[in-house]
């Protein structure tokens, strides 16, 4: 498994990926971000790749996409997470979270926090991200489904190397 930049080459698997309903009052189409992306070089599209299968999604998006959610310049906000309908409960969504940190590191070395906000009503992705490390400051912010938690991970240095 493994974290890829989006490019024209995965349009087809893109336009296979598959929301349920449910996922959809959470989270956005993967086509609508690639849009938005291509019109703003601060956000960039990441697949989570299985052998050749995209299971999951979302989209990283530095300076103006994390101000309203850090006051710190060195943020990057996660946002759009998604794990395709056919693919849910298998660990994709787990494991996309896990490799963020060093993908993040390794891509972006001078950013030191990720943040994301998730619904008051996903307790499942809460639940996800709380037990990734990801942590509840007490931030919460207005979107357009309804109130949002504001979570943060902070980067330290990659594990074994100072």
């Amino acid at each position: 498994m493994e974290l890829i930049f989006y490019t024209e080459k995965e349009t087809s698997l893109i336009e296979q990926y598959q929301l349920s309903k449910e996922q959809l009052n959470f989270t956005g189409a993967p086509q609508n971000s690639i849009k938005l992306a291509e019109q703003d070089d601060q956000r960039r599209c990441i697949l989570l790749m299985d052998e050749g299968k995209l299971v999951s999604y979302f989209v990283l998006h530095e300076k103006d996409g994390a101000a309203p959610y850090s006051d710190n310049p060195q943020a990057i906000l996660m946002r759009t997470f998604s794990t395709d309908v056919r693919y849910l409960g298998k660990g994709y969504g787990k494991a996309a979270i896990k490799l963020l940190p060093d993908f993040v590191r390794e891509h972006y070395p001078h950013i030191n926090e990720i943040v994301l906000a998730v619904n008051m009503n996903n307790l499942l992705a809460q639940s996800l991200y709380e037990k990734n490390g990801y942590i509840d400051y007490g931030r919460r912010k207005m979107g357009r489904k309804g109130e949002m938690k504001i979570l943060s991970l902070m980067l330290g240095q990659k594990a074994g190397v100072r």
